[in-house]
C-alpha cells in the first residue's frame, strides 16, 4: 500500500512541475487574451443594462447642469 501511495504522490509532483513549466512558457500571451475577455464582457454588461445605464447618465448630467446654473 505504501509503495502505490509513493507512486502516486512521484506522479503527481511530476505532473505539477510539468504543469508549473507549461503555464511559465505560456504566460506570454495571456495579457491579450484576458484583455479580449475583459472587453467581451463590458460590451455585453453595457448592451444589457443600457436602459439603466442611459438614465443613471442622465440624472447625473442633469444633476450637473442644474448645479451650474446655480453658481
Amino acid at each position: 500500500m505504501a509503495r502505490t501511495w509513493n507512486r502516486v504522490r512521484n506522479w503527481m509532483e511530476e505532473k505539477l512541475i510539468e504543469w508549473k513549466y507549461f503555464a511559465a512558457e505560456e504566460n506570454a500571451g495571456m495579457g491579450t487574451v484576458e484583455v479580449i475577455l475583459i472587453i467581451v464582457v463590458l460590451v455585453g454588461v453595457v448592451i444589457i443594462f443600457k436602459s439603466q445605464i442611459t438614465e443613471l447618465v442622465e440624472s447625473i448630467f442633469s444633476k450637473i447642469t442644474k448645479q451650474v446654473n446655480k453658481v
